[in-house]
């Protein structure tokens, strides 16, 4: 595949058709500007700070842009909160609305309409393909994005993980953890 996408970049800039600069600039944006890890540190910055965790709660766009994540596909945001009780899972039956400014490329899984479908008709199923076995008494709570809006699954706070400072937590997190199809990473596996 990269040997692919280095031929076709060949190829267009020679007839004039992209400029690599141009790519570089995109390419950097996805790596360093846009993606999972700005989820990640809204995530720690909500489990290390109650006040930043009731912000995201009743308003979750501004508290997200406040921290520079904002723009193209989040411009509408609600943060869900996984709890002891509850389990949130975020899909889009339409189609693939995602929020790029927090979670970067949507997987090619997200946009699948087995995923779509099953999403909501048997959450269970799916979490369970995805290595998520949840208590039978926990509730599973699937959101439905849309072009108006996005949602952030909160993943629950792994235990063991008092008094580490955000960076150290952000590596907890994953991009399927804050879609709901995964669980933040425990502490001894960073």
């Amino acid at each position: 595949m990269a040997a692919r996408v280095r031929a076709l970049e060949t190829i267009l800039t020679q007839k004039g058709l992209i400029d690599p600069a141009a790519i570089d600039v995109i390419v950097d944006t996805y790596e360093t500007k846009v993606g999972p890890r700005n989820g990640a540190r809204v995530v720690a910055k909500a489990w290390s700070d109650p006040a930043f965790a009731d912000w995201l709660r009743r308003d979750a766009t501004a508290a997200i842009v406040s921290l520079g994540y904002g723009g193209r596909q989040g411009e509408h945001m609600q943060a869900v909160f996984n709890s002891s009780d509850t389990h949130n899972m975020v899909v889009c039956t339409l189609c693939s609305c995602y929020p790029w400014s927090v979670l970067g490329l949507p997987p090619v899984w997200y946009k699948a309409p087995p995923y779509r479908s099953r999403a909501v008709i048997d959450p269970r199923s799916v979490l369970a393909e995805f290595g998520v076995e949840l208590p039978a008494d926990k509730a599973v709570r699937v959101w439905d994005s849309t072009a108006e809006l996005r949602y952030l699954v909160i993943p629950e706070r792994p235990a063991g993980t008092e008094g580490w400072d955000e960076e150290r937590l952000a590596a907890l997190v994953t991009r399927d953890s804050m879609i709901g199809t995964g669980l933040a990473r425990e502490p001894e596996a960073t």
